[in-house]
């Protein structure tokens, strides 16, 4: 058993943690935070928005109770979020952990923050706009992803140029930056970023297989826990399903089922395979080939005392971090 180590975070190294949604990337940190003495800061673009509990698989209160959390609850679902509220709002959490003498773990699914924070990415040229990104999407659903490169050949060629019209997200994001600044994405340079971060980053994974299991039974265990009401009780308070931070798995889906396009049946079994595909594409962030990340497999009984050693380990300085 390995002993808490208290005052590792004044190296200035961070331990992330990983991996597809639903593999126990929350209870790993949790546990870690308690082995060496840290903090952990919130990477899950969705758990950064109150009322989002059991959709955006929130640490538990007794989970919060174990280890101080960051970057949680910090604005309601019909606001803003991204990459460049991230970095400051992590930028923060960095101090205040390490000003404590605390070690810092970072926690989270979404690949772009991750991968921003450890990089120290550059500050994204405008905000994003739900409501327009919402009315783009729904338009390349209609008319082809090439009607939207079309539009933003005419507006800006050189970025066109740049982009793969089959890449649908990122046409979207560019026709999004000239509509909320006025001027042609390929005008803006990336700003100048945080410096990188001196990170040991383990990711956890297992069988696919196992981890559709192991999604479908959270799922349930959700619904058991009150979902529904939690979605209707963001409805109610005029925050539509499906839009913006709620077009998620289970929002989406239990927001069909308050207006009657579905079931109820159909819209658990629906959010079940939308979160499959969320952990698929979660893979594309963190894939197994990635050396920067050191992979262990959720279902070994022995994760804890591999993580353990590994971020002891590196915390002291003992072995490297990211490449």
């Amino acid at each position: 058993m390995l002993a808490k180590s208290g005052a590792l975070g004044n190296g200035g190294r961070a331990v992330c943690v990983v991996g597809p949604t639903a593999v126990g990337k929350t209870a790993l940190a949790v546990a870690l935070a308690q082995r060496v003495g840290g903090e952990i800061i919130n990477a899950d673009s969705r758990q950064v928005y109150r009322g989002m509990n059991l959709g955006a698989a929130k640490p538990t209160a007794a989970e919060q109770a174990a280890a101080r959390h960051h970057l949680l609850d910090l604005l309601d679902p019909g606001e803003s979020f991204g990459l460049g509220a991230f970095l400051i709002y992590a930028a923060d959490a960095l101090r205040d952990i390490r000003g404590r003498g605390q070690a810092v773990i970072v926690c989270g699914g979404t690949g772009q923050y991750v991968w921003g924070l450890v990089n120290g990415a550059g500050l994204p040229a405008a905000p994003p706009d739900w409501e327009l990104r919402a009315k783009l999407e729904a338009e390349a659903a209609r008319s082809g992803g090439e009607a939207l490169h079309r539009r933003l050949a005419a507006i800006d060629p050189v970025r066109a140029a740049a982009l793969d019209a089959r890449n649908v997200r990122r046409v979207i994001r560019a026709l999004e930056i000239a509509q909320v600044t006025g001027r042609r994405p390929s005008e803006f340079r990336p700003a100048v970023g945080a410096p990188p971060l001196d990170a040991l980053v383990l990711g956890l994974t297992m069988p696919r297989a196992d981890l559709y299991r192991r999604i479908d039974a959270r799922v349930d265990r959700m619904m058991a826990e009150g979902f529904l009401d939690e979605a209707r009780g963001l409805a109610a308070a005029g925050f539509r399903l499906g839009e913006g931070p709620l077009n998620s798995p289970g929002y989406r889906e239990l927001g069909r089922y308050l207006d009657g396009d579905l079931t109820l049946d159909e819209a658990v079994r629906q959010t079940k395979l939308k979160t499959h595909r969320l952990a698929r594409r979660q893979y594309t962030w963190f894939k197994p080939t990635d050396e920067r990340i050191r992979w262990l497999r959720a279902d070994d009984p022995a994760v804890g005392e591999q993580a353990a050693a590994a971020a002891l380990g590196f915390l002291e300085g003992r072995s490297p971090g990211a490449l």
